[in-house]
C-alpha cells in the first residue's frame, strides 16, 4: 500500500532501548533494533522506517534514541537529516520523549499528526498495518482523542498488556474500557473468552497538539519542564537545554501517565501478524526451523539428536550441535551463551551479572 502522503503526517520511531533479553546479541554497544536479529537481510529499525515511510513522508519520521546509537541511525538510513535525530540525554521511559518528539514536530508544524511506534517490532501484513494507521490518522484529524492499534490475541500471554473495549461498538475505532498490565495465565485466559480485548503493542496515534494538551493535564510538571524550552527546540541551543532539564523528567512511560487517565482514548482491534520479539523464542515463532524443530539464525547448522534448539551465529558460521535439545545458543563476538529455553527468563539476569565480574557489557 501506498497510502496518500500528507505533510501533515509525522512518526516518531521509539529506538533507544537496549533488549537485553537478547543478550549477547543485543547489547548496550549495539541493541536489538540496530540488528538483523531475523537474519532476512535488513534490521528491524530499517525495516520500520522503510514500512512507515510508505504512508509517511520520509522527512517526517523522528527518531528518539540515546544520544549514543546518533552515528548507528546515520549509518542505518544514510539519508536521514540531523533534525529527524532526537538523543535522549539520559533514559527516562517513553513518556519523557514521546512528549519532547511532540512539541519538536508542533513547533515545525501546528497541524501535525503523529504516529509513535517502536522499532524493534516485526509486522508482516504492511498493507493492513498502514490500512489501520490511515484510519486512526482520520479519526485523530475530525476529533481529539489518543488511539491505539490493539493486536487481536492469539493465546493468553501473560508478558503483554491487554486494553478492554466496548463490546457493544460494532466501529472498527472502540471506545477504551481499561488497560491491564501483564496479566496472570487465568486472567489472560478470561480475557480470551470475552473476546473484547486486545493486546497492547504500544503504537500510538494522535494530534500533536492534542496529547501536549493531555500531558498538560495528567503530568503537568513534565509539561512545564519541556514546555519552559519550546522556544529553544529545533535551534542550535536545544542540545544545552536537553541537558540541563531532561533529566529532570519523570521516569514515566506514556502507558501509565497519559493513556490510562485521558478520557477520549480508543482503540482499532487489528488482526495482522505482530510479534514484539521480545524473546528468543518470540524470533523463533517466526522463522522457520527444521524437521526437528532447530532455528538458526545467521548459521549453517549439522544437527543430530537434536531438537527444538534456538541457533544464532554470525555471517553464516557453521555450527554442529549433537545430543542437545531445548536450548538457546547464541554464538556472539566475544561471548558464547547456552541457556535452556525453560529458563529463557534467566538471560536478562544473566547478562548483569557477566556485566557484574567482568566489567563490561559483552557481546
Amino acid at each position: 500500500m501506498t497510502g496518500k502522503k500528507k505533510d501533515n503526517y509525522y512518526a516518531i520511531l521509539m529506538a533507544g532501548g537496549v533488549g537485553s533479553r537478547f543478550w549477547p546479541s543485543s547489547k548496550a554497544s549495539q541493541p536489538k533494533q540496530f540488528l538483523d536479529i531475523l537474519g532476512v537481510g535488513e534490521t528491524l529499525f530499517q525495516t520500520t522506517f522503510k514500512r512507515l515511510q510508505s504512508l509517511i513522508p520520509k522527512e517526517n519520521i523522528y527518531v528518539l534514541t540515546n544520544e549514543k546509537y546518533v552515528e548507528m541511525v546515520k549509518e542505518q538510513i544514510p539519508h536521514i537529516m540531523d533534525e529527524q535525530i532526537v538523543p535522549e540525554p539520559e533514559m527516562r521511559n517513553t513518556a519523557p520523549s514521546i512528549l519532547l518528539g511532540a512539541f519538536k514536530i508542533q513547533k515545525k508544524n501546528p497541524n501535525a499528526l503523529i504516529a509513535v511506534a517502536p522499532s524493534d517490532h516485526w509486522i508482516e501484513d504492511e498493507d493492513e498495518f498502514l490500512k489501520s494507521i490511515q484510519l486512526a490518522f482520520d479519526s485523530v484529524e475530525e476529533q481529539d482523542r489518543l488511539v491505539t492499534l490493539g493486536i487481536e490475541p492469539t493465546y493468553p500471554n501473560t508478558g503483554y498488556g491487554y486494553i478492554k473495549y466496548d463490546s457493544e461498538n460494532k466501529d472498527k475505532i472502540k471506545k477504551v474500557e481499561q488497560f491491564t498490565e501483564k496479566p496472570t495465565r487465568k486472567v489472560a485466559e478470561r480475557f480470551l473468552e470475552a473476546g473484547n480485548y486486545s493486546w497492547n503493542a504500544g503504537i500510538f496515534i494522535w494530534k500533536a497538539s492534542y496529547v501536549i494538551d493531555q500531558f498538560k493535564k495528567h503530568l503537568p510538571e513534565m509539561y512545564r519542564l519541556f514546555d519552559k524550552g519550546k522556544d529553544i527546540l529545533n535551534t542550535s541551543e536545544e542540545d544545552k537545554f536537553l541537558e540541563n532539564n531532561y533529566p529532570n523528567a519523570q521516569n514515566i512511560s506514556i502507558d501509565y501517565g497519559i493513556m490510562e487517565k485521558a478520557e477520549e482514548v480508543y482503540v482499532i482491534p487489528v488482526s495482522f501478524t505482530w510479534n514484539d520479539l521480545g524473546t528468543w523464542s518470540s524470533v523463533q515463532s517466526m522463522l522457520p526451523s527444521d524437521d526437528e524443530g532447530n532455528t538458526a539464525i545467521n548459521a549453517r547448522l549439522l544437527v543430530e539428536d537434536s531438537e527444538n534448539n534456538i541457533i544464532s551465529g554470525q555471517a553464516q558460521k557453521i555450527i554442529v550441535i549433537k545430543g542437545l535439545s531445548d536450548y538457546i545458543i547464541v554464538d556472539d563476538e566475544n561471548v558464547l551463551m547456552i541457556v535452556p529455553k525453560s529458563e529463557e527468563q534467566d538471560i536478562k539476569k544473566l547478562r548483569e551479572e557477566v556485566m557484574k565480574k567482568y566489567g563490561e557489557d559483552l557481546g
